[in-house]
C-alpha cells in the first residue's frame, strides 16, 4: 500500500460557552482547526487534526502547521501509510521539530491503518483496558462566584473532574480554588491550572495559600521547568506538569527532579499517536498519572484522545477531555459522544468516526502522486 494523496482542510471551531479565558488575558472565542486526509492507492483513507490554542499559548499556530504540512506532504507520497516509523522518519528528514504539524499526518496514518486492518486504534495501541473513562471540563478564569457557578452547572451534567483556570493574582486565585472546593463533594477532583501564568514568587504565594485543600492538584504554575521544580520543593500539593513536558527527556526530568504526580499528555503537542504512545507507556512504568487531551480541536482530536485513553491502565488515568464537548461545530456527527461525564472509544476500525467532507468545502491544498 502507498500514500497516493494528502489533502489539507480548514475548519473553524467556536467555544460552546462563548469566551474561554486563561491567565495572561488570553481569551478564546474561535479557533482555526487544520484537518488532514491521507489517501492510499488501495482505497483506504485516514484523518488527523491539529488545532493550536491560538498563537500565544505554545510555540505553534494554525498557519505554522499549514506551512509545515505544505513542506512535508509531498515527501510522503509513495510511502506505506501503515509503516508509521518510516512515515515519521521521513517527516523528520524533511523538517526538524514542529511536532504539532506532524501530528495530524501521524494520526491519519493510524486511522488509515486501522481501517485497512479491521482494528480500532485502541486495539493497535495495546488493547482496550477500559470501556469508559472520566472526562474533565476546563473552567474559564473569572470571579470565584462565576467559576463556582460554572462548575456546579457542569457537575449537574455528570462531570466530576474540573480544571480551574488560574494564574492571575495568587491571593485571588486561592479564593477561587477554595470557593470551588468548598462547593463540591468528595467525588469531585479539582485541578488548579495556571497555564504558566505565575513567576516563581507568585507561584509560591499561591501554593502556600492553597496548601491543604482536599482533592486539589496544582498544575503548571510557571513557564519553565526550573521554576516548576522549585515550586514543587515547597509544596505538598500533587503537581501536574503540562506545557514543559513534550518528549521523553522532559518527562523523565519532571519525574526525577520535579516530583511529578501527573502530566498532561497533549497528542498534537508531542507529535501524534506514535509519540503519545511512547510517553504514555513510559509514564505508566514510572508510576505517573496522565490527563489525556489536546491543545484544542473537534471530533477527530476527541477520537484520537479517546483511543489512547481507552488503552491506558485505569489506575494511570487521571482524566480525559473530549474537546468536541467544548465546541459548537462538528465534522463527524459529534462522535465520539460523552455521556454523564464519561467517554468511550469508538469500536469501529481506525478512529471509528466518519468525517463529513461536505462540511469542509474545498481543501486548502492537496498533493497527489
Amino acid at each position: 500500500m502507498k500514500i497516493s494523496g494528502i489533502e489539507i482542510y480548514h475548519f473553524e471551531l467556536s467555544y460552546v460557552h462563548g469566551v474561554y479565558t486563561m491567565s495572561g488575558g488570553r481569551d478564546i472565542t474561535t479557533l482555526p482547526s487544520t484537518l488532514v486526509r491521507v489517501i492510499s492507492d488501495a482505497g483506504y483513507e485516514g484523518w488527523g487534526e491539529v488545532c493550536p490554542l491560538g498563537s500565544n499559548y505554545l510555540p505553534q499556530h494554525a498557519e505554522g502547521a499549514r506551512a509545515a504540512l505544505r513542506l512535508i506532504a509531498p515527501a510522503l507520497l509513495g510511502l506505506d501509510p501503515t509503516n508509521h516509523a518510516s512515515v515519521y522518519d521521513t517527516m523528520d528528514t524533511v523538517l526538524m521539530g514542529h511536532a504539532y504539524a506532524k501530528s495530524p499526518i501521524d494520526v491519519a496514518c493510524w486511522d488509515l491503518t486501522g481501517r485497512a486492518w479491521g482494528a480500532s486504534v485502541a486495539e493497535m495501541l495495546g488493547g482496550v483496558r477500559q470501556e469508559r473513562f472520566p472526562l474533565y471540563f476546563a473552567v474559564p478564569l473569572g470571579t470565584p462566584e462565576e467559576m463556582t457557578s460554572y462548575v456546579l452547572a457542569r457537575r449537574a451534567e455528570g462531570i466530576h473532574r474540573f480544571q480551574l483556570k488560574i494564574g492571575g493574582d495568587p491571593v485571588t486565585d486561592a479564593s477561587r480554588a477554595r470557593h470551588v472546593v468548598d462547593s463540591t463533594g468528595p467525588e469531585d477532583l479539582i485541578i488548579g491550572d495556571a497555564n504558566c501564568g505565575w513567576r516563581l514568587n507568585e507561584a509560591l504565594i499561591a501554593a502556600r495559600a492553597m496548601e491543604g485543600l482536599p482533592r486539589f492538584y496544582f498544575e503548571q504554575p510557571c513557564p519553565t521547568m526550573e521554576e516548576c521544580i522549585e515550586v514543587r520543593r515547597h509544596t505538598a500539593l500533587p503537581m501536574v506538569y503540562d506545557e514543559v513536558v513534550s518528549d521523553v527527556a522532559t518527562l523523565i526530568r519532571a519525574v526525577r527532579e520535579g516530583g511529578a504526580g501527573a502530566i498532561n499528555l497533549k497528542v498534537s503537542k508531542v507529535g501524534g499517536l506514535t509519540k503519545a504512545k511512547l510517553l504514555r507507556d513510559l509514564a505508566q512504568e514510572l508510576g505517573v498519572q496522565l490527563t489525556i487531551e489536546d491543545t484544542w480541536g473537534g471530533d477527530i482530536v476527541s477520537a484520537a484522545s479517546a483511543h489512547i485513553a481507552a488503552s491506558t491502565k485505569p489506575r494511570s488515568l487521571l482524566s480525559v477531555s473530549f474537546m468536541n464537548d467544548w465546541t459548537n461545530e462538528h465534522v463527524a456527527g459529534y462522535q465520539p459522544r460523552s455521556k454523564d461525564g464519561f467517554g468511550a472509544a469508538p469500536k469501529a476500525p481506525g478512529l471509528g468516526i466518519e468525517v463529513d467532507t461536505t462540511a469542509l468545502g474545498k481543501p486548502l491544498f492537496r498533493c497527489t502522486a
